[in-house]
């Protein structure tokens, strides 16, 4: 029935199948099919087949999720959106419509064009697009300054589970007509209707940036330094940290030292942006600062030193496979002024356990990327990241912190949903989920049904957004 409706578009050939089959989490459940759909209303004629069937459906963009957030866990089919890249742009109200298969940079550089500017910037930009980014609500470097994905969006269109179209608001900078679901749709991973196209506010570029470095001898260090920067007065749009155990990895990964003499130190990268004079005199007291708190300090004059002082974050992802073969990421959020203590457990976590636990992550905002390192095929170590990370997470909660700021909870996370969350809290979510999908039929598998990954092994593909 589906291919007479949707002719061309259902693959369910071994390669398309297995490529829709996993996305950044590495394991990989086979659909039966994938479904490229060619333009929005494709989405409501598969829903209506697929509701009808009670067939599993699992929305895709790029598959740049971290969690397992577009794994097909439960089969079916896998409704594959990234052709739907339409842009509008309106310049007088500073508000672009986009399909939900636009890539995020794509955008950034259409809108720039015009003098515009769309903040969020997810580490998997070049890649994620926007129906992900808002199903995830993602963050990225720029929101201690500028905020989240949710932020940014006016207005939803798209898919209810039997295939009726909805939108929730539109391109308006008001809008209060009846309840919004908008905002109950971001974030929640495809689990409540299927996104189609969104409105999003634009602001104006930036006239101009400002992008330094700073070492320090100690994580205690620099994390009272960004909680002094912050006292002070300084609105950084970028404000990164690295733990002395990252920064070894990618010193280890490049051959070269960070800062020759502070090898091994932890860092904060630094942007301020905005108007020249407000630059000028943010630069003044961020310097004046620095120069009391840091070790040593690098600021960039040039867009080339920029670009290498930001390859330095971007390098370590990748630089900690050095350490072992697998890493359980989670990307936490604890308040701002508990970052030291949270820093300082993790220390002692990685004594405890005898594992990595190399941090960095969003200081500006509290959302640390801590991870634990082991080698999947030690048992040992296996079975201590199991502990190490369920002890984390317990101490984040414990610090007034939530278990995900920016990744969602997909499968990695869904074991300590009970942890974050009270039984009412969660039979609310359910209720609502049951409300706006009642077959069960949207992304089946995710947020409230424990998935333990570490009993899973990974498969071993290189994706395009991994660092070479």
């Amino acid at each position: 029935m589906l291919r007479r409706k949707l002719p061309g578009r259902i693959y369910t050939d071994k390669s398309s199948c297995f490529d829709a089959s996993l996305d950044n989490l590495r394991l990989s459940f086979l659909p039966d099919a994938v479904v490229k759909v060619e333009q929005a209303q494709d989405v409501g004629i598969l829903l209506k087949v697929a509701h009808s069937y009670g067939i599993a459906v699992t929305p895709r963009g790029a598959g740049s999720s971290t969690t397992g957030s577009a794994v097909p866990v439960n089969g079916g089919w896998v409704l594959d959106v990234s052709a739907l890249k339409s842009i509008r742009i309106d310049t007088v109200a500073k508000i672009a419509t986009v399909g939900a298969g636009v890539v995020t940079e794509k955008l950034q550089q259409r809108v720039a064009a015009r003098g515009l500017f769309f903040p969020p910037d997810p580490s998997s930009k070049k890649y994620s697009t926007i129906g992900g980014n808002i199903a995830c609500n993602a963050g990225g470097m720029r929101c201690v300054k500028y905020g989240v994905t949710r932020d940014y969006v006016l207005g939803l269109e798209g898919f209810l589970a039997d295939g009726s179209p909805v939108q929730w608001g539109l391109a308006l900078k008001k809008y209060v007509s009846g309840l919004n679901l908008r905002d109950l749709w971001i974030g929640s991973e495809g689990t409540l209707g299927v996104i189609t196209a969104a409105s999003l506010r634009l602001i104006a570029m930036p006239a101009k940036t400002c992008t330094a470095m700073f070492a320090f001898k100690t994580e205690a260090a620099a994390l009272r330094a960004v909680v002094g920067l912050l006292k002070a007065g300084v609105q950084p749009s970028i404000l990164e940290f690295l733990d002395r155990q990252s920064v070894t990895c990618a010193e280890e990964y490049t051959a070269e030292p960070i800062f020759s003499g502070c090898a091994g130190g932890a860092i904060l990268l630094i942007e301020l942006d905005g108007h020249t004079s407000e630059v000028r005199n943010q630069r003044k007291t961020l310097l004046n600062f620095m120069s009391k708190s840091a070790a040593f300090q690098h600021v960039a004059t040039t867009a080339k030193q920029a670009e290498k002082i930001w390859q330095v974050r971007r390098t370590c992802s990748q630089s900690m496979y050095l350490i072992a073969d697998t890493k359980l990421n989670e990307d936490v959020v604890v308040p701002i002024n508990k970052q030291a203590e949270l820093i300082r457990y993790t220390l002692a976590l990685k004594k405890e356990i005898g594992l990595a636990t190399p941090t960095y992550g969003h200081a500006g905002d509290g959302n640390l990327h801590v991870h634990i390192m082991y080698n999947r095929s030690n048992k040992d170590q296996a079975r201590k990241a199991k502990i190490g990370i369920k002890k984390l997470l317990e101490k984040v909660v414990d610090l007034g912190g939530v278990i995900t700021g920016e990744h969602g909870i997909g499968l990695a996370k869904s074991p300590f949903l009970p942890m974050q969350h009270t039984q009412a809290e969660i039979a609310a979510m359910r209720a609502v989920k049951y409300a706006l999908d009642p077959k069960g039929i949207l992304n089946p598998g995710k947020i409230f049904e424990p998935f333990e990954v570490w009993n899973h092994i990974p498969s071993s593909v290189q994706l395009p957004w991994d660092h070479h």
